[in-house]
This record gives structure tokens, C-alpha cells and sequence, in this order.
């Protein structure tokens, strides 16, 4: 028996419950997909973008890596949003990230891993930058927790001065940056208070600092 049996069998008792209940399902599927968001999120296997947003396929364009990161150098991510923003014209970009990430706990506790160390050094440098804020918590997890939402603020703020978006904005184009985190704990997700619509909100982000926007989160 081929070692991947058990996941053809699934995949076609899935088809053929998803046709049981909308024989039209797939036929529409394969003509187009229109979604209006793009999530860019963690490759972590418990956090499915579609069963999370409680979205079908084609509601949802994805971007996954490790520690959902957004940097100018990932022709990758970048390409993934250029499709997403100038082709599908979504209207929303949705930066997810998700407490107890092990990325982000790699990032603090520096293990030796090869590669990977090297992405990596994207969420070291936010850890860095904070450094003295993340001192305040006193045990590993109270600060992998709050470095993962201070990745995700730093990564909308990467996203958003993308060409890509910036560009968008320009040609008067709607399109939102958000950051949010999941809790694999409850499997809710929680906003943190930052949405960027505009090239204004960019700019008043960048001088209020991403503290502002998780402070209220410990305040709880």
C-alpha cells in the first residue's frame, strides 16, 4: 500500500461530502476565485487560515512562513501579494500571528538550528528593538507571547511599506493592513488594534511607536 493512501482516501470522502451537500461546489469553484482578504500567517499546521475565519475555499488567498514574517527581501511573500493586491484586488491583508509560536520563541532563545537562524534574525531584530520592554515579563512564555505580537505590529508596518501597498494606496485603491494573533488555547482571535488604511495612518504609526497598540492586551 502506498504510504499516502490514507490522505487520498480522506481527500475523496471530503469531495464527495462537499458534493453531497452543494453539487455545484467545485463547477463554481474552478471558474473563479474573488476573495477579499489575503492572510499572511504562520506555517504552523494548527493554524488553518480557512477553518479559522470559518471561510470556504476561494474566500481566502494565503501566505504562510515561519513566524508569518513580511520582509522586502521575500520575493515569495511579496509576489504572493502583488497577485493579491493588484489581480484578486483584495480589500484586506490580514498579518497573523499566533502566541506560543516556536519561531518566535527560536528567535529569544537562540537554539542552534542552521538555516533557519538566518530568517530568523527578522524577529530577533524586533526582539532587539524591544529588549528592555520584554525584560518586564518575568517567565519564557509571558515574553514569546508578547514578542508575538509585537512580530505582528512590526510586520503590518513592513507590509504596508511595501511598494505594493503603498502603491495601492496611491492610486486610491481600498485596501486595510491588520494585525491580529490567534490562541491555539481557545482557537479565538484577537485584533491589536492596529489597521492601516492609508499612507496618514502609516505615517502616525511610525511615530507612536507598536507598543501603543498591545499595551492594552496586559492591561486586561
Amino acid at each position: 500500500m502506498h504510504p499516502l493512501a490514507g490522505l487520498f482516501k480522506k481527500n475523496h470522502e471530503w469531495a464527495e461530502s462537499v458534493r453531497r451537500r452543494d453539487p455545484d461546489f467545485f463547477p463554481k469553484l474552478a471558474r473563479q476565485q474573488a476573495p477579499e482578504y489575503l492572510w499572511i500567517g504562520c506555517s504552523d499546521s494548527r493554524v488553518p487560515a480557512n477553518e479559522i475565519c470559518g471561510l470556504l475555499p476561494g474566500e481566502i488567498f494565503v501566505h504562510r512562513n515561519v513566524a508569518n514574517v513580511v520582509v522586502h527581501s521575500d520575493l515569495n511573500c511579496l509576489s504572493v501579494m502583488q497577485y493579491a493586491v493588484e489581480v484578486l484586488r483584495v480589500k484586506h491583508i490580514l498579518v497573523v500571528g499566533h502566541y506560543g509560536c516556536g519561531g518566535v520563541r527560536a528567535a529569544l532563545e537562540k537554539p542552534k538550528l542552521g538555516l533557519i537562524e538566518n530568517w530568523l534574525r527578522h524577529v530577533q531584530d524586533v526582539a532587539t528593538e524591544s529588549s528592555e520592554h520584554l525584560t518586564c515579563y518575568p517567565d519564557i512564555s509571558s515574553r514569546v507571547d508578547r514578542l508575538c505580537e509585537l512580530n505582528v505590529i512590526s510586520q503590518v508596518i513592513n507590509a504596508a511599506e511595501t511598494t505594493i501597498v503603498r502603491n495601492a494606496w496611491e492610486r486610491g485603491q481600498e485596501l486595510s493592513v491588520h494585525g491580529w494573533v490567534y490562541s491555539l488555547k481557545d482557537g479565538l482571535v484577537r485584533h491589536l488594534g492596529l489597521s492601516l488604511s492609508s499612507a496618514q495612518d502609516l505615517a502616525d504609526t511610525l511615530k507612536q511607536g507598536r507598543e501603543k497598540y498591545t499595551a492594552q492586551l496586559y492591561q486586561a
